[in-house]
């Protein structure tokens, strides 16, 4: 029989997040603290008006960029928090989270050979999306002495005669960094100078501890060339309805909906009905979490500075990344003792990229009491490993 499967989908490595959860699913008394999903129930309020949208029968299809009302709360979403203006009917697509996003917009933008600039650490779909996509993945190594931040001599440094298009992954999962206006302003000239496109994916926005997240779209000459992902899984707590949303130029969108019509159709219609009241009057619950977690990351900054484990200060999302590299193991190996000795699952740094090696991503969407448990868990296996070297 001639070979089944295509070989740039067979090379494609699993993602190197479940695999620990498949272990600790099984074990009795376990503590996960990698799943980046947030701990709290979606908002009575959103809730209440997916119910609404099933008892009124609204089960049909939409359109296939999604209801128009949902669109144009969108554009005044982003027009209240980020003064950006979009047109609602031909600029913004709703997608099936924004994950979808990043996929679309990569397939309409990319051909063979196109290369795409994927700043590591990051989000574990943008490689293989561009691997599928048929380009080839530029990796940018973010340093931790520039706080995991992109700079614009890294990005001179990757771009050939053949880069297309940016990634641009702030607020960044793993790490927590952010980039600030003058950041952004910085790495403008670049982009500009080699008439690059943006791929800004700004789901954990709204999540940020120093300031208001700025979009690169609001930089001059950017919005014209920046396709901006979001959505509602991280700032509404709406991970299971499966909704996110992708804005940027009409004839990029044009192409991203004919996508999406083929291999989608739409979004699912309660969901959508829901997010309507979620960007609608979902503000509150939004500073309402966002003070939470702010609260959790500023128990385990200081938690890691009574272990003496080096951990640079995340602005953004809601991960922490300590960096393991004293005890002398892979993040895997760690990763891997800390859930069999300790019983604890965190992520080895690896998972999201090689620049990840002796890091760990640790999420604070847990209850404060359960990161509790996890510190005095850690902090008896860093004694352990600390007593092990000296021994």
């Amino acid at each position: 029989m001639r070979e089944p499967l295509a070989k740039k989908v067979v090379e494609i490595k699993p993602s190197g997040i479940r695999k620990f959860f498949d272990i600790v699913s099984e074990m009795k008394d376990a503590i996960s603290l990698g799943v980046g999903e947030p701990d709290f129930d979606t908002p009575w309020h959103i809730r209440d008006e997916g119910i609404y949208a099933l008892e009124k029968g609204r089960t049909f299809y939409t359109s296939n960029a999604g209801l128009k009302e949902l669109r144009v709360e969108i554009a005044a979403y982003l027009k209240r928090t980020q003064d950006i203006n979009y047109d609602p009917i031909s600029e913004i697509l709703v997608t099936v989270g924004g994950s979808e996003g990043i996929d679309v917009a990569l397939r309409a933008m990319c051909d063979p050979g196109d290369e795409v600039l994927i700043p590591q650490p990051s989000y574990v779909s943008y490689e293989p999306c561009a691997v599928l996509a048929g380009a080839k993945p530029v990796i940018i190594n973010l340093k931790p002495e520039n706080e995991f931040r992109l700079t614009a001599r890294e990005i001179e440094e990757a771009v050939t005669d053949k880069t297309k298009i940016l990634v641009l992954p702030f607020p960044n999962n793993p790490t927590g960094a952010i980039m600030e206006k003058s950041d952004l302003e910085a790495i403008r000239e670049v982009i500009l100078k080699h008439d690059l496109y943006v791929l800004s994916d700004e789901i954990y926005g709204e999540l940020t501890y120093k300031g208001k997240h700025v979009s690169i779209a609001t930089i001059p000459g950017m919005q014209e060339r920046t396709i901006l992902i979001n959505g509602f899984s991280k700032a509404y707590a709406m991970t299971g309805w499966r909704l996110g949303y992708a804005c940027g130029p009409k004839n990029i969108i044009a192409q991203m909906t004919k996508i999406h019509q083929f291999a989608i159709m739409c979004a699912p219609t309660t969901s959508q009905y829901a997010a309507v009241e979620a960007v609608k009057n979902g503000d509150p619950d939004i500073a309402r979490m966002r003070e939470s977690y702010n609260m959790r990351r500023r128990f385990l900054l200081n938690a890691f500075r009574e272990m003496n484990i080096e951990c640079f200060e995340p602005f953004g999302a809601f991960y922490v990344f300590p960096c393991i590299k004293e005890f002398g193991m892979t993040s895997d190996e760690f990763a891997t003792r800390f859930l069999q000795e300790e019983k604890v699952a965190a992520v080895p740094g690896t998972a999201f990229g090689d620049s990840g090696e002796g890091y760990l991503r640790i999420s604070y969407a847990y209850s404060l009491e359960r990161l509790e448990e996890a510190m005095k868990r850690f902090a008896h296996f860093v004694e352990k490993l600390r007593a092990e070297k000296n021994a």
